[in-house]
């Protein structure tokens, strides 16, 4: 791993050293800033983001760590001592660090997986629909008359085909809390 202080942070994060700092950080496991600003915070953020092209996750439990949980793709924001500016500036909120791991690991896989489920399922569906008035087309030449009147247009938008996504989108957990928790690499 690597540990750099905010003093050392604001020497890489000038132009001339950002590539070699990138370069290091990308052959550590864990790479700890501290006594960072929150302006270096940010930045490097920003700088992992824009150059390495990665998904960032910023943690922080205090006013000091808002800038960098904004410039994140997601935000984790921990409720405590130093006040609630971080968990409302934040995408996520959690009372204790420790429960950042059933978040990412256990909570995060199930979000992914029914979003693309739900991305699949609306697919189909829209599909299914246009290929239906398409060929409907065809049976009447084209004329342009509806195949249904207005209101069950409504009605099969609004109740055929958006509870059973909430419902799925709610009840489905593919594999269990446990064994998430127990297997990270399922993640």
């Amino acid at each position: 791993g690597l540990v750099i202080d905010g003093r050392a942070l604001e020497h890489v994060l000038h132009d001339s050293l950002q590539n070699i700092f990138l370069e290091l950080t990308e052959k550590c496991r864990a790479v700890v800033c501290c006594q960072a600003t929150p302006l270096q915070k940010s930045v490097l953020v920003k700088l992992v983001r824009s150059k390495l092209k990665a998904m960032t996750l910023a943690v922080g439990d205090g006013a000091n760590d808002v800038s960098m949980i904004q410039v994140a793709d997601t935000g984790v924001g921990i409720s405590g001592q130093e006040g609630m500016q971080a968990v409302m500036a934040s995408d996520f909120a959690i009372s204790q660090f420790k429960h950042l791991r059933k978040l990412l690991l256990v909570h995060g896989r199930w979000c992914h997986t029914r979003l693309t489920n739900m991305v699949l399922y609306f697919f189909y569906k829209n599909v299914t629909f246009v290929n239906l008035l398409f060929w409907y087309q065809f049976f009447c030449g084209f004329s342009g008359t509806s195949m249904t009147d207005y209101w069950i247009l409504i009605l099969f938008n609004l109740l055929f085909t958006s509870v059973p996504p909430i419902i799925y989108g709610v009840l489905d957990k593919d594999v269990s809390a446990e064994i998430l928790m127990e297997l990270p690499q399922l993640y």
